[in-house]
């Protein structure tokens, strides 16, 4: 591989500016911005670098970006996901350098939105490609470019799309590069499962219009409904009360604690809570406990709140409607349409049937594959190669969209550097991470190809 890591090297500047190029367009799939012409310039960087790749409409949303790329040199194929799409910028205010679409470098990093999640993430893939085609006229394996743009938004339209197309998204393997190396040991985290995540909105409705507070007496509060509701659904020691919410989960086998054994040993703790922005982790977890949970513990998480007013001074009054929104991340063996309905028997049980629940219908499975797999054998022997020591590896970690319809072995890894502020401002990555993550996706490939 000397020659693929140096090649890589005499041509940085170029990956370099081509990351930048592509950070400056604005893709945010949430509000509907910039999408085509990403996509646009995501083809155009993939013909320029020799690398097949042309457009497939979806029913709604922007187009998919696909690509096949043969080997002489194995019969195996590598489906390669990635997605040009990206988190809101907001706070605008919040983000230095230039801003959110600046790309700037400063002192070796550069930032600008998509930077880590998920732009330089696709871009390793093609280098990588390139790197292949350029010195050796082929690549070690077959590889199935899939570069979609709706990601962030939970790929509402790639299931269908996916099940229309089984055949030319058939694969041996499948994998991701997405997210940041290991917090304080500066190695990948290689995944081999993947939590699902149910997006449910609760609404509470109260009067018809909003009403003067004297009133409270005689009208239902929505805030309040919703706040009760609330109550019911987790506890202060974070369990979920949702009955049989747990059935059937995943339950960690010997292989898997010793995975997480290592993990514990391997990690700088201080160093992650400061990554957090906290002194301590909830309920005092420490160690074990602590990865344990963020690992294998189902989750019921309220990202925010919607009600009434909260404007300068005050104004007295009932409100009219509150609603909360939530995710709740879902271990395998959890499906999401499972908890969505166990969701809805909780809160009528328990006297909130008034309360409606809207959730989304695309959520993707969780998924976990054995470390046996070729896949992630092949991962985790070129993150030794290429980092010089072994990966943290992760039972579990969510592209389930796809594997609902063709079932691929899959593993989830990254290249980019703790504290690149994934979905916040001042979103970065060391340009020496991007440089090793190019030569990190095309070690896979030639041990992949090899396996």
């Amino acid at each position: 591989m000397k020659d693929i890591y140096a090649y890589i090297d005499a041509h940085a500047d170029e990956f370099i500016a081509d990351l930048q190029t592509f950070v400056r367009q604005p893709s945010v799939s949430a509000q509907n911005i910039g999408l085509r012409d990403c996509a646009e310039l995501v083809r155009k960087m993939m013909h320029d670098d020799g690398l097949p790749a042309e457009f497939h409409e979806l029913k709604e949303g922007p187009p998919v970006v696909f690509g096949h790329l043969t080997s002489p040199a194995s019969a195996k194929t590598i489906l390669c996901y990635s997605h040009y799409d990206v988190q809101p910028p907001e706070p605008i205010e919040a983000w230095t350098h230039g801003g959110p679409w600046s790309a700037a470098i400063v002192d070796g990093v550069m930032y600008g939105r998509g930077a880590t999640d998920n732009k330089s993430g696709v871009l390793a893939f093609n280098k990588a490609a390139k790197a292949f085609l350029a010195v050796r006229g082929h690549v070690p394996v077959g590889l199935k470019f899939l570069i979609e743009g709706e990601e962030e938004i939970g790929s509402p339209n790639l299931a269908e799309w996916a099940s229309r197309n089984k055949d030319m998204l058939k694969a041996d393997g499948m994998h991701c590069l997405d997210g940041s190396l290991e917090i304080g040991a500066d190695v990948p985290d290689v995944s081999l499962g993947l939590k699902s995540v149910l997006f449910a909105e609760l609404i509470a409705r109260g009067p018809r219009e909003d009403v003067h507070s004297l009133n409270f007496p005689l009208v239902a509060n929505p805030v309040w409904d919703l706040v009760h509701a609330l109550g019911t659904i987790m506890d202060r020691n974070r369990k979920i009360l949702i009955e049989d919410w747990a059935e059937g989960i995943y339950v960690p086998d010997e292989a898997h604690e010793g995975f997480l054994a290592d993990k514990v040993a391997r990690t700088d703790f201080d160093e992650l809570k400061r990554d957090l922005g906290v002194k301590d982790f909830v309920l005092g977890r420490q160690g074990a406990d602590a990865l344990r949970a963020r690992t294998y513990e189902p989750t019921a998480n309220i990202q925010g709140i919607i009600a009434g007013y909260t404007g300068p001074g005050t104004k007295t009054i009932v409100p009219k409607e509150a609603r909360v929104r939530l995710d709740f991340r879902l271990i395998p063996n959890i499906q999401p349409e499972v908890a969505a309905r166990k969701l809805k028997a909780h809160l009528k049980k328990h006297g909130f049937d008034s309360i409606e629940v809207k959730t989304f219908d695309h959520a993707e499975p969780p998924y976990k594959i054995e470390a046996s797999e070729d896949i992630a054998q092949a991962i985790i022997a070129a993150a030794h190669e290429v980092y010089g020591e072994p990966p943290i590896v992760n039972g579990v970690s969510a592209e389930g969209a796809i594997l609902k319809h063709v079932w691929i072995p899959c593993v989830l890894t990254g290249f980019a550097n703790p504290g690149c502020n994934l979905h916040a401002p001042d979103e970065n990555i060391h340009i020496d991470k991007y440089i090793k993550g190019i030569k990190y996706a095309a070690a896979i490939m030639e041990h992949f190809g090899r396996s």
